[in-house]
């Protein structure tokens, strides 16, 4: 292990990628895992429940929206980062039961030796590759699962085959009749990639929105869209709800309107899956004033 300007930093086994953990200049016992040269994930290790990333927060709430409030929930995460929001959940619902995939065994080593989760967290770590290690979840917990988020990046992008129908269909299985899936989908100006993981999503859960900033959504800028779906009806107050917990300026599409949003967008299928476009740093933003 390596150290990059006095920080923590070591070259993952697998990718090549060199991870960095740097810490925040402005917020006192936070810092920010940065992978080749992305930033990745924020933590505050002193209160787990305060998010920065603006789509961690967009997701943060829709934690919040699962179940009862402060009801332990299951959950199952693609992607592991630092573990921000298995983090929050254990914060906001004690007594969670988390699984967590993540390809990068030697990442969330390194993470778990600098930033320490909580040891009473009910979290556990699966490694492999998101899809494949998805499969070879105990077919118990198909139709059990509360909240499924996808938050996937080889690098600055989202892999192809964590993009198609067949991959969602595999996700699906595991929500419960009212749990709810959450993707991170990044994209820029002219929205061809986020138009299509709508419509793919849409193919596989009855009901979905898009949330994001609203200069995003209009295509003008390169941001992070969180798309949600459902086999059931999200609940008659989601989108104020959302909207409410900010940051602002926000947008919830839905309905009619994001039928107009998929517009010309088909489902992505294996055959023709592609990578997500390449992320402008510029995506992770962190909350007015701080």
């Amino acid at each position: 292990m390596a150290r990059t300007e006095d920080h923590p930093s070591i070259k993952l086994k697998l990718s090549g990628y060199r991870a960095q953990i740097e810490p925040d200049r402005f917020v006192p016992g936070s810092f920010q895992l940065v992978v080749d040269g992305t930033p990745q994930s924020h933590v505050d290790l002193d209160k787990p429940d305060n998010l920065f990333f603006e789509y961690v927060q967009r997701i943060g709430h829709i934690v919040d929206l699962v179940d009862e409030p402060g009801k332990p929930i299951t959950a199952v995460h693609l992607g592991a980062g630092a573990l921000t929001l298995p983090r929050y959940v254990e914060a906001t619902r004690p007594g969670s039961r988390q699984q967590v995939l993540e390809i990068e065994q030697d990442l969330v080593d390194f993470v778990r030796e600098h930033l320490p989760w909580s040891k009473r967290a009910s979290i556990r770590v699966r490694y492999g590759d998101a899809r494949d290690t998805l499969g070879k979840l105990p077919a118990g917990m198909h139709g059990a699962v509360d909240l499924l988020i996808v938050d996937i990046f080889s690098g600055s992008r989202t892999p192809a085959h964590v993009t198609s129908v067949e991959f969602y269909r595999e996700a699906a299985k595991f929500l419960k009749p009212d749990g709810i899936i959450a993707v991170n989908v990044a994209d820029g100006p002219g929205l061809k990639f986020a138009r299509a993981q709508a419509a793919t999503l849409a193919s596989v859960t009855e009901h979905v929105a898009a949330l994001a900033e609203t200069q995003i959504l209009k295509g003008r800028r390169f941001g992070n869209i969180v798309m949600i779906g459902s086999h059931s009806p999200l609940p008659m107050d989601f989108v104020p709800r959302l909207l409410a917990g900010g940051p602002h300026p926000a947008k919830a599409v839905v309905g009619a309107e994001l039928r107009a949003f998929m517009a010309g967008a088909v489902p992505v299928t294996d055959a023709d899956a592609t990578s997500s476009p390449d992320m402008d740093r510029g995506v992770f933003s962190f909350k007015a004033g701080q």
